[in-house]
């Protein structure tokens, strides 16, 4: 008897090792644990991603990438949010209309 035990055992968490949806391989690493509420400087951010429950995320929130690299985590439903995202749109708008004049 244990020597079926074992087999079926190692099968079980190899299943759970390679299916995203029962195991723990949803990048969770990627996803933020909590968001600021304090409003970032505009000035010093350079992108931006969201990562949204969908995602496999617990916790909704726009990922900021700043001038020297650091992430930071902000609620997606702040207007400050919105106003830094459509800035950096803007920048990105005019930087892409540039480049498609001088080539």
């Amino acid at each position: 008897m244990a020597s079926c035990t074992i087999p079926l055992l190692v099968l079980s968490l190899l299943v759970l090792w390679t299916c995203p949806g029962l195991g723990a391989t949803n990048d969770a690493e990627d996803c933020c644990l909590s968001v600021t509420q304090r409003p970032i400087p505009g000035n010093i951010v350079r992108g931006f991603r969201y990562l949204l429950l969908k995602d496999g995320c617990r916790v909704p929130a726009v990922v900021f990438t700043t001038m020297r690299g650091h992430q930071l985590c902000a609620p997606p439903d702040q207007p400050w949010v919105d106003r830094i995202i459509r800035r950096l749109q803007r920048i990105s708008a005019k930087v892409s209309l540039s480049k498609s004049y001088s080539s």
